[in-house]
């Protein structure tokens, strides 16, 4: 199944460290396992049940933001250099995990449609993917994009990376929802 996710999401070869990209490719496989889902249903899933009739897929905004914060992340070090500490694979790993846990959160009803399931109601997306993260032995810093990605981080002080996943996701919420 590697093979398949790494032809379907190319950004997984922005990550350098091979060792982080095993383990990245490892929590999507059990994020797709658990959740019950394929490659095919995670392109054509919603990226969010929070909005009606979204249009982006699920696959669509995760490589979307991981591209949105590659370009960041590069603009900001061609300007500022060595005086903005930015860790990429952290970055672009983070950008993978962030969502992963919505394979857990959302649950298939018979007719095919996606609701917030039981799961979903007990623990958010960013906790799950820590979770499988966390299994995965991902790197603290990583994790600490997973968890404080959306409103659960917005009373912990963010990393750099943080910082620039939080506001790629939310460009590309706020414009597609």
């Amino acid at each position: 199944m590697n093979k398949e996710i790494i032809e379907t999401v190319p950004e997984f070869d922005l990550i350098k460290d091979s060792d982080l990209r095993k383990r990245i490719l490892s929590v999507w496989e059990e994020a797709l396992s658990t959740g019950d889902f394929t490659i095919e249903e995670m392109k054509r899933i919603p990226f969010t049940l929070l909005a009606d009739n979204v249009k982006v897929s699920f696959l669509e905004h995760v490589r979307t933001v991981c591209r949105l914060c590659d370009a960041m992340a590069e603009v900001l070090i061609d300007m500022y250099g060595e005086r903005v500490k930015i860790n990429r694979d952290h970055l672009i790993a983070g950008a993978l995990l962030a969502d992963i846990g919505k394979m857990i959160e959302f649950e298939k009803k018979s007719d095919g449609s996606l609701i917030k399931g039981h799961r979903g109601d007990m623990l958010r997306h960013p906790f799950t993917g820590v979770g499988m993260c966390f299994k995965a032995g991902i790197p603290y810093e990583v994790m600490h994009i997973v968890a404080v990605h959306s409103k659960e981080g917005d009373h912990v002080k963010r990393s750099p990376e943080a910082i620039i996943f939080h506001h790629a996701d939310f460009t590309d919420f706020d414009l597609v929802k």
